[in-house]
């Protein structure tokens, strides 16, 4: 803890035993040694040094005026003081890192929790100490709304529904799709997004690819006068929310899956999860003489050489790499496929021969070779982290074995994004690049995050899990996508699942920006009122940003169209001027 904090408890402690009545005033100072240095200020010695100190006092003197025994016991009372308060001080700084999500580090001291604390108060606070506001709050008078109208602009994209191509790259109803678009064009919606499945293009065999029906539509988004932006989809599409629809990994992978299980993730049973590839083949030549980035970036080399002119033409504004399940950087830990239900802290997906490969050989360089496997007490998809022992208070996620493992873990992750922006940043040059990064707020109160460790985010109550990889984004300029949950901290199944689904998002959003990333948002379920599109606007432009902090585009999950045009077009209408900076006072 500070030096400056311990001097002046010692020094509290000092006084106190000066005004005890059974002390005696001190010995008089003799200086018959030659050596006896000049006198300093008096200055109380500490610890075990006052013990010698004492000692040495009464030899010198003829009458010691404390025995033994009290010595003793007013050291054992300045230690249980100390203890005290160094015990109050930890838990205030857990308090902080847990409830109150300041990225303190972990030895931290009290200089680190005041300007953690005035940080986000608005102010500046450098390395010195020296601590300013860049810039005046606003004036209280101002209208909430007023503080969004001076905010910069945020683009809205339409989030373009699923299903429209069929599984030989047909358009399936271009009629409906004008429609669509002449509905979004009157509410003054910027872009449309549309996902590019690898699945559907590349389907029946490698290096095949049919790009007809989203010549077709983009076509048509272009008669509209509406800008693109596009998904490379590497990931599966399914489940519950899909609306009976399927899209599936290409037939020829999964071909090549029937004799070699191992390219896909791998849960501690052994099941396989066949959402998306490993990242354990990445650089291993198993489909068909190709590794899994260079299938990535035959697949994206593809799409720009057959859409070059788009590209020319400005149309096509972003392209969003799919770096995961459900296009999102992530491990697929909490696939419901699996039997995994909310709040289920997941699974650890490392258990292919590949990925285990790399933990064994990661452990060997170690020099902990029986550190080469995943942890065997991290429960299952629908355990809570305290009927762990890996996740519990204390557990095992931060023993040495635990931190070694949770690093390689987190670091094939990052490795993963390197490598695949790497190749997309040669195929989509001078092109804004996306990356998607989920939302995993369950068990975000707990000193373990357990949720997010499973989907690969090292970010415990004491380690910040996401600057490490906007760090790799910033080197490929890539702009950072952030899923927003939408939910209320007052939600029956945030307190549930002691979820914070607001500071994550804080603490996510403000790592980038720190990092000078641009930054995006999405909403991960459609919104119906007024209360979650201001949620939504505030969350893009917050207030009271002395720094202009601000979404550079937002990409708006619709609701049905039914119910757009018959309970909640004023809202959208509302939300979208809103972003736009258009609502008045």
């Amino acid at each position: 803890m500070n030096t400056n904090v311990n001097t002046m408890n010692h020094s509290f402690a000092a006084g106190a035993q000066d005004l005890e009545p059974q002390q005696s005033p001190p010995p008089p100072t003799t200086t018959s040694h030659p050596y006896h240095p000049q006198p300093q200020p008096h200055r109380r010695p500490r610890g075990f040094a006052a013990t010698n100190s004492n000692n040495n006092t009464t030899t010198s003197t003829s009458a010691p005026t404390k025995s033994r025994k009290e010595r003793e016991k007013e050291k054992e009372r300045t230690k249980l003081r100390e203890r005290h308060r160094r015990a109050i001080t930890s838990r205030m700084l857990a308090g902080l890192r847990q409830y109150g999500n300041f990225p303190l580090p972990a030895r931290a001291d009290m200089n680190d929790v005041i300007a953690a604390l005035a940080r986000e108060a608005g102010w500046t606070v450098e390395a010195d100490g020296t601590t300013y506001r860049q810039s005046s709050p606003a004036p209280p008078s101002q209208e909430p709304m007023a503080q969004f109208n001076s905010a910069q602009q945020n683009n809205i994209n339409a989030a373009n529904v699923t299903g429209l191509i069929n599984n030989f790259c047909q358009l399936m109803d271009p009629e409906g799709i004008k429609e669509e678009l002449q509905h979004l064009k009157a509410l003054h919606v910027d872009g449309i997004v549309v996902d590019c499945w690898w699945g559907i293009v590349e389907a029946w065999a490698p290096k095949k690819y049919e790009w007809a029906g989203y010549r077709e539509m983009f076509n048509i988004i272009r008669e509209f006068g509406m800008k693109l932006q596009v998904i490379m989809a590497f990931h599966e599409y399914g489940g519950h929310d899909s609306g009976g629809i399927f899209i599936s990994l290409p037939q020829w992978v999964l071909e090549i899956g029937k004799s070699n299980q191992d390219i896909f993730f791998t849960d501690r049973e052994g099941r396989r999860n066949t959402e998306c590839l490993s990242w354990g083949i990445d650089k291993e030549r198993v489909l068909r003489g190709r590794t899994g980035i260079e299938v990535y970036f035959d697949f994206m080399r593809s799409f720009r050489t057959e859409f070059d002119d788009l590209f020319t033409e400005g149309l096509i504004s972003a392209v969003e790499i799919g770096l995961g399940a459900s296009g999102e950087l992530k491990y697929p830990s909490f696939s419901e496929r699996m039997g995994w239900r909310y709040p289920g802290i997941g699974e650890f997906q490392c258990y292919d021969k590949y990925l285990l490969q790399n933990l064994q050989k990661a452990a060997k360089l170690r020099g902990h070779s029986f550190w080469g496997r995943g942890p065997d007490n991290a429960g299952y998809y629908n355990s809570k982290p305290h009927e762990t022992g890996f996740f519990c208070e204390r557990g095992d996620f931060d023993s040495y074995y635990g931190r070694f493992f949770l690093r390689w873990y987190t670091k094939v992750l990052i490795d993963h994004a390197d490598n695949v922006l790497s190749l997309a940043s040669l195929a989509f040059e001078d092109i804004q690049i996306v990356v998607k990064i989920p939302a995993v707020y369950w068990w975000y109160k707990t000193s373990s995050h357990a949720a997010e460790l499973t989907a690969g985010y090292y970010n415990s109550s004491n380690r910040d899990g996401y600057s490490p990889l906007f760090e790799v984004l910033k080197k490929h300029a890539a702009t950072m996508k952030f899923v927003i949950s939408g939910l209320q901290a007052s939600y029956p199944e945030i307190d549930e699942a002691l979820s914070d689904p607001e500071a994550l998002s804080w603490q996510v959003r403000n790592a980038a920006w720190d990092q000078r990333l641009s930054v995006a948002g999405q909403n991960g379920q459609p919104c119906y009122d007024r209360e979650g599109f201001t949620r939504l606007v505030e969350t893009a432009s917050p207030r009271n940003n002395p720094d202009c902090r601000h979404f550079s585009f937002f990409v708006f999950q619709q609701p049905s169209p039914l119910i757009q045009r018959t309970i909640c077009f004023s809202e959208i209408d509302y939300f979208i001027k809103s972003m736009h900076g258009d609502v008045s006072n």
